[in-house]
Parts: structure tokens; sequence; C-alpha cells
């Protein structure tokens, strides 16, 4: 690909780019003494960043596994990159398993990540040209690239959401990010692919806005609005080491009827 196509395209995921890159590090001082290259491509199998050793280079040029690469399945077949985006799951693609015979040297452990709406947004791609190589050692890189993709698409979702709480769910899926994001008035704006498929949520796009008591299963009841004033009661309170005109001010209030909303609350002055 031409440089200015090249520019153009990392241009579109630049802070997605910014937000990986540190994991890429990562990734690469574990599988880099190996022989391996750490590759970072877009949704349609585009090179974008790569990571190898210097001494690594020039045959990493040769093989193609560099910035501006064309790695989707309709172009070269089987192999760990399109694969992996094609069927959306990591996968390990073993030296003959390529499609075209040129890539027979490789091997490619790959896994895709996913974005902030739910959508495969790149792949993160190890390839080792080794020919001692052995399947075995895949499957322990394949496990890192994982780990990996998963703790990009947690970052990258973190900074798409960057004033909202973040809730992280317990899932049976290890290698899925459960996360969801919530609003100051406790309204989910955002949910990563897994905490989507885990809570019935929409797979794709920009979500319905909703309370999050909602998605959780739990029914604020004809009394929601009573709750939730006096939990920011309680809260004002707590700020204010328990000073009720402390507290009043915080929530723009007089005294006095901060004392009142208490009362009828059930609150009393010692409650923070």
């Amino acid at each position: 690909m031409e440089q200015a196509a090249l520019s153009h395209r990392k241009e579109k995921l630049d802070k997605f780019l910014t937000v990986a890159a540190p994991k890429l590090d990562q990734l690469f001082s574990l599988v880099g003494n190996s022989g391996c290259g750490v590759l970072l491509t877009d949704a349609e199998g585009i090179v974008l960043d790569q990571r190898c050793n210097d001494g690594d280079t020039d045959s990493f040029q040769k093989w193609g596994l560099w910035a501006g690469a064309d790695w989707s399945e309709a172009v070269e077949g089987t192999n760990g990159i399109g694969t992996c985006l094609a069927e959306k799951r990591q996968v390990i693609i073993h030296r003959e398993e390529h499609f075209f015979a040129r890539n027979v040297g490789m091997s490619c452990m790959d896994a895709p990540i996913y974005g902030a709406v739910g959508e495969v947004i790149a792949a993160l791609d190890v390839s080792s040209a080794r020919s001692d190589q052995t399947e075995a050692f895949n499957r322990l890189i394949v496990a890192m690239v994982a780990q990996t993709a998963r703790q990009i698409e947690t970052d990258n979702f973190r900074a798409s959401f960057p004033k909202a709480r973040i809730i992280i769910a317990e899932s049976d899926d290890a290698d899925a990010a459960i996360l969801l994001a919530v609003n100051q008035d406790d309204i989910l704006v955002g949910a990563t692919r897994g905490a989507r498929k885990a809570f019935g949520l929409d797979i794709l796009g920009p979500l319905a806005e909703r309370p999050a008591s909602d998605v959780f299963g739990r029914d604020d009841g004809p009394t929601g609005f009573e709750k939730a004033e006096r939990a920011a009661v309680i809260r004002a309170l707590a700020r204010a080491d328990g000073n009720v005109t402390g507290a009043a001010k915080a929530l723009g209030v007089g005294r006095a009827t901060l004392y009142r909303r208490m009362k009828r609350l059930g609150i009393r002055e010692n409650s923070a």
C-alpha cells in the first residue's frame, strides 16, 4: 500500500493505535527474542504497526510482515491475520496450513480486537518463520496474543468513555472483556462485545440508553426516586464527615431544608 493511503488508515485509528502501542511493546518483549514479530492490523487486514528485532527487519519486510501489507483472506488466502478477521476468533495457522506456498515457512498466531461499539477493529498477530517452531510453542504464544488483545480492547474501551464509571463483570469466558460504561446518572452508555453477549444487549452499534439497574436485573420499584434522593443525601453527609451544614451547601439547599428531608427519608445525623 502506498504511504499516503497507509497514513490515512492510521489517522482513522490514531487514538486506538496510541492506546495499543504499550501493549504491543509488552508483547514483543516476551516473544521478540524467539525470532517472532508482532503486528497490528486494521479490520481489513492492512498492517498498521509492527515490532521486530533489527536483525530480522530485512526478512520480515521480504515476507510482507510490515506496515502497509495486505493480509486479508481475499488477497492471501488462509493466513493468521485474514482468517482471524474472517472468522472473528483466535487462530493458529502453522506453516503448511497457509494457502500460498510462499507463506508455508511461517507460523502465525492471531486474535481479533473489538471496538467500543462491538465491531472488530483490528487483529493482533505474532508471526515467526523459524523452522524449529513447534505447534506446542504456538499454543503458548496464541494464549499471550489473546490476553494482549483483550487488554488492548479494555484500554480502548476505557479511553472511549473517559467520563463514565466503568463496571467490570465476571464471566465464564476468560478470553472476553466484560466491561460496561455507566454515566453520572447511572445510565448505561456503553458495553464491550463480551458484555453485550453476557447481558443480552445489541451486539453491534451504540446502545440505547437505559438504567443500569435494568441491565443488572435489579428493580428500583415504585420508590426509585426516593431511594435516589436518600442515596444522594447520605453521600453528601459522608463527604462532609457528617456535618449537616456542609452537606446542605454541597447539595445546594438550606440547612433547615436538609433537616426536613433527612427526617422524611429516615436519615439520622450520624448516618454518615
